[in-house]
């Protein structure tokens, strides 16, 4: 958590000579520009100029000359860049010429809505993700295939495993960044590898989540490898998922929580699952279709996983996958997470077990998600709810 002076006496006395500075568009894509050290005094004064017409989702900003702002909190350095001559990053504040945050910044608007949480209704949500992704072999031009790297199936070991080395590397530069990761596995699919994260609060799980997507794409092509984070690469196989471990700081509410997730499910699929993919994924191989919840239940949208203190008591929202905006939808959380704790909602019965059939469902009552990525957008579109979550 470093203070803007601290941030330039690093710069100075590292050898620091590139800094980047970071932000997102509206798909959740990481966009950045690169400034020479000694013009970081000045972007924190006055930022630092981009062409807002030229991102996506900004196009009709209200002016096309936008301003980031580095937030020193989030200075790291990036190991995989040459140790003299330093290259660090910082996520970025966007901004309007006349000073006004720019309402489409989706890392702002997420941070304000965690500061809503704690000044209205003094909760404070953690965040853990688990993170599934593809390594695929390239061809001889260097272009990828979906050959995957391996065959090895869940939490197989090498040499079987051939995933081992990327993941330790890739821990090991997530750790010299200052991300915790806490474990690391084979998955279920040919290839398919998951690391999990040591939870924190939202922003900061926000910004380790596609800081993470970064660091395994780079340590990938290092490797001669291609890594896809799309939600279902393979036809046959698993596809890949985001989970959210989501909790409050007072346990009590966790219940409450969960209804008012359950509640806006169907009209924030939209955002979870954002690419015509997503949906050939939910259904399948252990990955949500109904909207309920179930202890230890792996087929339900939010499971409740076993363990040993109450206190540790979390939710695990399980339809998300990689190709949303991670700051979005965790703004999106929040708010339905606010709106059963305030309006004291209580969930429907439980799904125990371990699984999910279509008589279950049907005599429980059960609501479908979203079974194709337009009836997600026409709900999305027409909810009153995402409208006042998201403010455009």
């Amino acid at each position: 958590m470093y203070t803007e002076s601290e941030v330039l006496d690093y710069v100075k006395e590292e050898d620091v000579k590139f800094v980047r500075l970071a932000f997102f568009d509206l798909k959740g894509v990481q966009k950045n520009i690169s400034i020479m050290a000694g013009q970081l005094e000045n972007a924190f004064r006055n930022g630092v100029s981009f062409d807002a017409s030229a991102i996506y989702g900004f196009e009709k900003a209200e002016k096309s000359d936008l301003f980031l702002f580095p937030d020193p909190a989030t200075l790291s350095v990036l190991p995989w860049r040459p140790t003299a001559g330093k290259v660090v990053r910082m996520f970025c504040t966007i901004k309007y010429p006349d000073g006004r945050e720019y309402e489409k910044d989706c890392r702002t608007l997420l941070r304000n809505t965690v500061k809503r949480a704690k000044d209205e209704y003094g909760i404070d949500f953690r965040i853990g993700t688990e993170i599934e992704f593809y390594l695929f072999k390239l061809d001889e031009k260097g272009e990828p295939t979906k050959i995957p790297f391996d065959n090895a199936r869940y939490m197989d070991i090498a040499p079987m495993d051939k995933g081992e080395n990327i993941r330790r590397e890739i821990c090991f530069t997530l750790e010299q960044m200052g991300i915790q990761p806490e474990t690391s596995h084979h998955e279920e699919g040919p290839g398919q590898n998951e690391i999990d994260f040591h939870y924190s609060d939202a922003v900061t799980a926000a910004d380790n989540a596609a800081t993470f997507k970064w660091i395994v794409r780079t340590r990938a092509a290092n490797a001669g490898l291609y890594a896809d984070f799309s939600p279902k690469p393979l036809e046959n196989e698993a596809g890949s998922g985001l989970h959210i471990n989501l909790s409050c700081s007072d346990s009590s509410k966790n219940l409450n929580a969960l209804a008012g997730i359950l509640k806006h499910a169907e009209e924030i699929t939209y955002y979870l699952n954002c690419k015509g993919e997503s949906y050939l994924r939910l259904g399948e191989k252990k990955a949500p279709k109904y909207i309920c919840w179930g202890p230890e239940n792996r087929l339900a949208l939010i499971r409740l996983p076993a363990v040993t203190t109450a206190s540790s008591q979390r939710l695990e929202i399980r339809s998300a996958d990689c190709e949303c905006n991670i700051y979005l939808v965790l703004n999106l959380l929040i708010h339905a997470a606010l709106d059963g704790i305030k309006n004291n909602l209580e969930p429907p019965a439980a799904m125990a077990g371990d699984g999910m059939s279509e008589q279950l469902a049907k005599d429980a009552g059960l609501k479908s998600l979203p079974s194709s990525l337009d009836e997600a957008k026409r709900l999305a579109e027409a909810s009153s709810f995402v409208k006042e979550a998201l403010g455009f």
